[in-house]
């Protein structure tokens, strides 16, 4: 529902707290409102506030736009007044958000009282009070024939409600009368108070957001906005099997040819110029596959930063290069490495193995693993990823995002109201850094080099763009964050690295997934010697992560060259299919943007270009390469 004037809402406990702050919060938009609440003198006042923010939006009208009404919402009578009295008033019911309610600092099972403070009468007021008023909620909006919103706001511990509501708002612990009855120390251990904007923005959400219908919303400073159950959680608890639950991708009506042979990249020799390293080259393809392997038609593979370092061997050492250019791209090394080439593509799976029985052929899939440089590769099943449609945005979610995602929520333990700075912010994964930033409710700064990077960075929601071809970093970030950034996530390295860590704050964590300036260059990648900095870290008890994007076999220890194991993020393998259901999430509910560089390549004849391009600073968004275009034509877009 869009929030707009001449929209009416009912809330219950709207006289103080999270109730106050919500009404007054409508009254901005020019909604009509009737506060409901057991404090008159706290009512009337809340009311008379709210009708001058609502009188902006109306002229002359001839009913009050703001209304108070006295209710104990126990009673079933007065509460069905209530909502009697606003339809009459208003002519029907958009917005009920129920926020009414009390504590009892008495154990009840030690609670001899009764009245105003039992147990039961809690109870009343918390639980069936919000059942009661839900009841009549949903009768008004039916006689009216008209769609509207209920909201149910609890504790965040209180899931009890979500089976009888459209929503349910959950947030922790926020600073009202009623929260500052509780132990501070217990507050402090559960993350502190939220500011109450993270609640009326949760409120505004459920309200716009009409794809989520019967959703919890829980609401933390640890995790922001969090739509409960997330999909791990679902999965841990899921009762019926997966298949049952979730759509299964739809298989492509399209008659795939295997040809004899294909084309792939292949490592001739070592050099940080992967032009000059690598060829193309066509090789045969041999059928039938092995019994638990999977052939993918790939028409979409992203390029990467680190593609470079690859083609060089720096991530190789002694013996280990001199088996590099025996192996193609994509199947390379012989043991566990820090660092690698993290390709990625999407594709239609072309054929399966004898023992393949939970995959079709013609079902869109991803991999990340070694194989996206190629057009056809052979990868085991349990390496394949099915996803809804075959299209370039799954590839930037995949490992920019996942890198992002993980990143800014394991190494930079990130919360709310801090200040994020995000260097090269307008690449793969920076883009989805600043939006993830920006969605857990903090301020974030991103670096770009360029108008076109800029615009997309202010499109994305970036509060402060530091574009360095017309500004300088250093003296920007000295002048409007004299006391630092509280995190920065960091891919530049060289300079950028020593801008970042004296703009970091004290008590501040510096997130290193790259460094992408020293990467390609006539020595190739030449380490920095950075003096002092233990001793800068030290000093005001910061935090340098370094982010690794680890692969090794999992499933071969000797290494075989032509094992299809190699994976991306292992140590935080446990964590894929969760970060990547909420980055698809997001996407699918238009929360999250996924740039893509408009910049054509096309063909696996113009992998060298994209990566070269990559490199030339040029890029804005995820660079991706269409490896058969003619096919990809055939589908159409998310």
């Amino acid at each position: 529902m869009e929030l707009k004037p001449g929209l009416s809402a009912l809330v219950t406990g709207g006289a103080s707290g999270i109730g106050r702050a919500l009404v007054l919060a409508l009254a901005q938009k020019g909604i009509f409102i009737t506060v409901v609440d057991f404090s008159q003198e706290n009512g009337k006042q809340v009311a008379t506030q709210a009708e001058k923010e609502v009188s902006k939006f109306h002229g002359e009208l001839e009913f009050p736009p703001v209304q108070f009404i006295k209710c104990d919402v126990a009673v079933s009578s007065e509460l069905t007044a209530a909502f009697k009295k606003h339809v009459q008033t208003y002519g029907g019911l958009d917005i009920c958000i129920n926020c009414a309610g009390i504590g009892n600092p008495i154990p009840f099972y030690k609670d001899e009282t009764d009245g105003s403070k039992s147990w039961r009468r809690t109870v009343d007021i918390n639980f069936v009070a919000v059942i009661e008023s839900t009841r009549l909620a949903i009768q008004a909006m039916q006689e009216a024939k008209k769609p509207g919103v209920i909201i149910n706001v609890g504790s965040a511990s209180g899931y009890t409600q979500c089976m009888l509501t459209l929503f349910t708002l959950a947030p922790k612990f926020v600073q009202t009368e009623l929260a500052s009855k509780m132990d501070p120390k217990f507050i402090a251990l559960m993350g502190g108070f939220m500011p109450m904007e993270m609640v009326v923005k949760g409120a505004f959400e459920l309200i716009s957001n009409e794809s989520k219908a019967g959703s919890c919303l829980w609401i933390s400073n640890r995790r922001g906005l969090e739509y409960w159950p997330t999909p791990a959680e679902e999965e841990k608890y899921r009762v019926f099997p997966k298949t049952s639950r979730r759509r299964s991708p739809d298989v492509v009506p399209v008659n795939i040819q295997i040809p004899q042979s294909f084309e792939k990249i292949v490592v001739h020799t070592l050099s940080h110029n992967f032009r000059s390293a690598t060829s193309v080259v066509r090789a045969p393809l041999r059928l039938p596959l092995q019994p638990d392997h999977v052939l993918l038609k790939i028409i979409y593979a992203g390029v990467n930063a680190s593609d470079v370092n690859f083609s060089s061997g720096r991530y190789f050492s002694g013996a280990r290069k001199t088996l590099l250019p025996s192996f193609h791209l994509m199947l390379v090394s012989r043991s566990v490495h820090k660092h690698g080439l993290f390709l990625q593509a999407v594709g239609i799976i072309a054929a399966i193995g004898d023992s393949v029985k939970h995959l079709k052929v013609g079902t869109p899939a991803a991999i990340m693993t070694f194989g996206s440089y190629a057009e056809f590769t052979m990868v085991r099943s349990k390496h394949i990823l099915p996803v809804a449609r075959p299209d370039p945005e799954v590839v930037a979610m995949l490992t920019s995002g996942l890198t992002a995602s993980i990143a800014l929520e394991k190494a930079a333990q990130m919360d709310s109201e801090k200040s994020v700075l995000v260097t090269a912010a307008a690449g793969g994964t920076g883009q989805f850094a600043v939006q993830l930033a920006k969605l857990a409710g903090n301020k974030v700064i991103a670096t770009c080099g360029g108008k076109d990077k800029a615009k997309l960075l202010k499109d994305l929601g970036v509060d402060r763009v530091i574009d360095y071809k017309s500004e300088n970093i250093k003296t920007v970030l000295k002048a409007e964050f004299p006391k630092g950034v509280d995190i920065v996530y960091e891919s530049v390295g060289g300079e950028m690295f020593d801008l970042c860590l004296n703009a970091l704050a004290t008590y501040g964590r510096l997130v290193v997934i790259g460094m992408i300036s020293q990467y390609q260059g006539e020595h190739g990648w030449t380490p920095r010697n950075y003096t002092g900095l233990c001793e800068k870290i030290l000093a005001k008890s910061q935090t340098v992560e370094f982010f690794n994007h680890v692969l090794f076999c999992a499933f071969c220890s000797n290494g075989d060259s032509k094992c299809s194991g190699w994976l991306f993020l292992v140590q935080y393998a446990h964590l894929w299919q969760e970060h990547l259901d909420k980055l698809v999430d997001l996407y699918s509910s238009k929360k999250l943007k996924v740039a893509l560089d408009p910049k054509p390549f096309l063909g696996i004849n113009s992998v060298a270009d994209a990566v070269d391009y990559l490199h030339s600073g040029k890029s804005v968004g995820k660079v991706v390469v269409c490896i058969d275009p003619t096919f990809s034509h055939h589908l159409a877009k998310l």
